[in-house]
């Protein structure tokens, strides 16, 4: 496996495939690059894609120093250097999506699009809230990691979903899960919600999101309403019954990606 330095540190990730823009798949806080699984392999059958692991997180280095949001920013840089890649989509599974705004704002026309998976792009829920804030108290953090895997498994019958959850991510412990509530409560703080963050750009890149849950209408119609009035937004629902729809419908994911990042191209091509 390749490998990026990152101030110090040795960031694991994966390089398949050819051409640009390259993907570079992004998990979030407490998980891998497994959460993308057969998708990375399908994804590759098309252009080139690069996969991560996070400092302190899978193969990559820990630091022995703590870290935050502005730190996974620069793993992320850094393999992108590492890489060669000249341009580069964000493909954000749930959080790592203010890592993927961020990374627009900074290098601009080297990242030309995002996309967005199953992330909670409207303001967040007020229990999901306290959850972030339960997360970081030593007393109750397992009990509510446990809570949120429960939710997030309730009805999924995927060996590869499940395996994930209560494996991978369940491998994390508190001082992981402490600091990805500090993290993830702090950037809807400071942004208010994602479609907030993403409208402040300048300009708003072309963005897809692709999700899975939460199934209410509502939350499928206020993004639709969002998208008639920004065209550089969309929204597509994809058929799955987890939070990891990356896993339970690699087939369904990769070719949506593709489609979005291909019209992408024969668009500035025809520019």
């Amino acid at each position: 496996m390749p490998r990026a330095n990152s101030a110090g540190l040795q960031i694991d990730y994966t390089d398949l495939g050819q051409g640009e823009p390259a993907l570079l798949l992004l998990t979030g806080w407490c998980a891998t690059r497994e959460a993308f699984g057969r998708m990375n392999e399908l994804c590759a059958q098309h252009r080139r894609v690069l996969a991560l692991d996070w400092r302190g997180h899978g193969h990559s280095e820990a630091p022995l120093s703590d870290f935050g949001g502005k730190e996974l920013l620069d793993d992320a840089l850094a393999v992108m250097e590492a890489s060669g890649a000249e341009l580069v989509v964000p493909v954000a599974l749930s959080h790592a999506g203010w890592i993927a705004i961020e990374m627009r704002r900074r290098l601009a026309g080297r990242i030309p699009a995002l996309v967005l998976i199953d992330w909670i792009v409207l303001d967040p829920p007020q229990p999901f809230v306290a959850a972030l804030h339960a997360m970081q108290d030593p007393l109750r953090w397992r009990q509510t990691r446990d809570q949120l895997f429960s939710m997030w498994l309730h009805g999924v019958d995927n060996p590869a979903v499940s395996e994930f959850v209560l494996n991978v991510m369940g491998s994390f412990e508190a001082e992981m899960w402490a600091r990805a509530g500090r993290e993830i409560a702090g950037s809807y703080e400071h942004f208010g919600n994602p479609l907030a963050a993403l409208k402040a750009l300048s300009p708003p890149p072309p963005t897809l999101h692709l999700y899975a849950q939460p199934p209410d209408p509502a939350y499928y119609e206020a993004q639709q309403v969002f998208a008639a009035g920004h065209p550089w937004f969309q929204v597509r629902r994809i058929n799955a019954r987890s939070h990891v729809p990356t896993l339970e419908e690699p087939e369904e994911m990769a070719q949506a990606v593709e489609d979005f990042v291909e019209r992408l191209t024969e668009l500035n091509s025809v520019a």
